[in-house]
Parts: C-alpha cells; structure tokens; sequence
C-alpha cells in the first residue's frame, strides 16, 4: 500500500513538471548519471578505456612550454585554492541579495566537493604514470576533481544567470573554462580522460538536480494579497456609481 502511495506521488510530480523541466531532468541528471554508472563499473572492476593511453601519449607529444604553464595555471585557478574562496565570496554577494539564489549555490558546489570526495573514496582508481609530472598531485584519480568543482562552480552560475542578459556570456565564457580545465588535468598526466568525463558529467548532474528541487530563479505564482488591485477583484469597488446626494439642511 505505501508503496504504491509513493509510486503515484512521483507519478504525480513527473505529471506537474514542464517539457523543459522534464527534459533537464532526462538529459541533464539521469543520462549523465548512467554514463558515470557506466564508467565507474568499468573502473571498480580495473578494466582500461583503450583510447586513453595512445590519447594522452598523443597530447604530451603535441603539447609545448607555453600550453605546460598554462596548464600548471590551470591547475591552481581550477582547484579549491581558488575555487573554494570565490565561491564563499560569491555566495556572500548572493546572500545579500537573495537567500534561495544563495543556498542553492552553496549546496550545489559544496555538495560538489563532498561527493567527489566520495566518490574517490569509492572507486579509488590510481593516477596515471606515463610520464614526469609537473605538478604534485596524490589522490584517487576517478573522477577529476578540477573538472567536478569547475563544471559544478560553472553551472551554478550559468543557471542563476539564465534569466538575465548575461546568460550568453555565462554560458560561453563559463563551458570554455571547464573544458580548458579538463584538457590540462590530461596534459599535465594526473589524470585519465575518462576522469576528467566523470568530473564534468557528475558536476552538472548534481547542480542540475540540486536546482531542480530548489529552484532559485523560480517566479512566484501566488499572489500578494496587499497587492491585488481591488478593480480586479470586485469591478463595482472601481465603479462605485453614482452616490445619493446627501441632505444638508
């Protein structure tokens, strides 16, 4: 009985939710989230992506001084050196103008780094050794890190700013960002591809789905009661009509 009492209430809310909604649901959290399913097996039971070694090989082959040291860079503005202090600073900012813009933002890159944490702990794949590194780095490897805190970091942002004229600039400047930290994490050699791929999907879904339940940027759609105009409720309150003259002798 309970069971099925639970059954209909998701039915229930699935009803409720708009196409969009619904979509962001089905490809923003659950595809995702099966692709990390997919890819975390396959790494619990020690298996190797035959792509990844000819393709990180291929990389440091092609890569230079100058893309090293911009990945070295990357690897600081990426990580929770940077990351953690301008997220409590932006959160700060939200808080003073919007407490639900600002505890959505908390949770969802807070929650980030908790469950990546988790999740290494979890899977504790070790980091790859195909050549020298330039930056320390020790730690499970799956999934990547820098590439869950700034994918997580990124679409926070983006989403809070989607109603506004800066969702464009959000959106560019921001996928660009993550996809720039995910490719040095590979040429810096601390991480598989298939890493950084998990830190990017498992960073969005869990932002997307932390939004889907808060939903910061929602417009009420209850009204003020202080605010009704009395015309719309009772038109005869506007038009009172003509009043009965009064008799002043």
């Amino acid at each position: 009985m309970k069971a099925a009492l639970n059954k209909t209430s998701v039915l229930n809310t699935l009803r409720r939710l708009r196409p969009a909604e619904l979509l962001r649901l089905l490809l923003g959290v659950l595809l995702p989230l099966v692709l990390v399913g997919l890819l975390g097996e396959d790494v619990l039971e020690q298996q190797r992506f035959a792509f990844e070694t000819p393709l990180m090989l291929w990389l440091h082959a092609h890569s230079t001084p100058f893309l090293d040291q911009a990945a070295v860079a990357l690897a600081t503005i990426g990580g929770y050196q940077v990351i953690a202090p301008l997220s409590a600073a932006l959160a700060y900012l939200l808080y003073r103008s919007s407490f639900i813009a600002s505890r959505f933002f908390v949770v969802a890159v807070l929650g980030a780094a908790l469950m990546n944490a988790l999740m290494k702990v979890v899977f504790h794949r070790p980091r790859p050794l195909l050549w020298p590194r330039l930056v320390p780095e020790s730690g499970a490897s799956f999934p990547s890190g820098h590439s869950m805190y700034s994918a997580a970091f990124v679409t926070a942002l983006i989403l809070l700013a989607w109603p506004t004229r800066l969702r464009w600039p959000a959106l560019l400047l921001g996928t660009l960002f993550t996809l720039v930290v995910g490719w040095s994490r590979v040429d810096l050699g601390v991480h598989y591809p298939t890493d950084v791929l998990a830190g990017w999907l498992s960073g969005a879904a869990w932002v997307l789905g932390v939004y889907s339940l808060l939903r910061p940027t929602r417009r009420p759609t209850s009204m003020n009661p202080a605010a009704v105009n009395p015309a719309t409720v009772n038109p005869a309150a506007a038009n009172p009509g003509p009043q009965p003259a009064t008799d002043r002798s």
